[in-house]
């Protein structure tokens, strides 16, 4: 099942590279030159030449990590991983890449439903030439766009149109120039929200330990030694892994 999840992102996420260049008319753009042919003497010269919707295409292609950080899940996701491993006393368990792993695919399970609108609204009828390409991206961007308003906090929206100075009627006028800086704004304020409730009870065990090495006399012991096995045995003894995930999927309400 996941396979075919991956295997049907990789068009969408492509088709999703141009929301980065919707507001240009590719058509009206020129062509350059690409190379000269010069097929034989008396014959002239030959010019050849590629589109600019091909180059806008690819230089869209290398937004795709930003896209990831800034219209999904995975921002939230990586920080409170990064805190609570912070928070264990952890310095590389997990590994970078094992966090950025359970990161990606978690971002995954909870982007699923809007994926699979952008999927349908945006992609198939593309894919079926029912709609252009620049079509296409406008329908496809709505349910990203539905989804980030939903968890953008109003008084982060509110920062980045002041300092646009500009002004919408409805929420779902907002440009996604605007939205999406708000949206990571929030993801990193509910992110650091997130790993503050999971620091106090960690915080707790090394006051604990580190009171009752002074009360023995053991002060030239540091109390992260003896506190280190103690939390991570807390941590798997209520199931840590599985409330964590259990509670960032469903502070987007899954």
């Amino acid at each position: 099942m996941m396979v075919a999840t991956l295997k049907r992102l990789i068009p969408l996420s492509v088709l999703l590279g141009g929301l980065f260049w919707a507001p240009l008319s590719f058509a009206d753009l020129p062509g350059i030159p690409a190379f000269t042919v010069q097929p034989g003497e008396g014959e002239g010269i030959q010019e050849y030449s590629v589109t600019l919707q091909i180059l806008a295409l690819m230089t869209a292609l290398t937004f795709l990590p930003a896209m990831l950080m800034m219209m999904t899940s995975f921002t939230r996701i990586i920080v409170v991983f990064a805190i609570l491993r912070q928070a264990l006393g952890l310095q590389a368990t997990p590994s970078n890449q094992i966090l950025l792993g359970l990161a990606l695919f978690l971002s995954i399970f909870i982007m699923k439903p809007v994926l699979e609108e952008a999927n349908r609204v945006g992609l198939q009828p593309y894919l079926q030439e029912e709609v252009t390409s620049l079509e296409a991206v406008e329908l496809a961007s709505e349910p990203f766009k539905k989804f980030m308003l939903g968890q953008t906090r109003e008084d982060d929206l509110a920062l980045f149109m002041r300092i646009a100075d500009v002004q919408y009627d409805t929420p779902q006028d907002v440009s996604f120039w605007i939205l999406m800086p708000a949206f990571v704004t929030s993801e990193l304020k509910t992110a650091f929200q997130i790993g503050f409730i999971l620091f106090i009870p960690f915080l707790i065990l090394d006051m604990v330990v580190a009171s009752v090495l002074m009360a023995m006399g053991m002060m030239m012991l540091s109390p992260i030694i003896i506190s280190l096995p103690f939390k991570i045995m807390l941590f798997v003894l209520v199931d840590g892994w599985a409330l964590i995930m259990g509670t960032l999927a469903a502070s987007y309400g899954i």
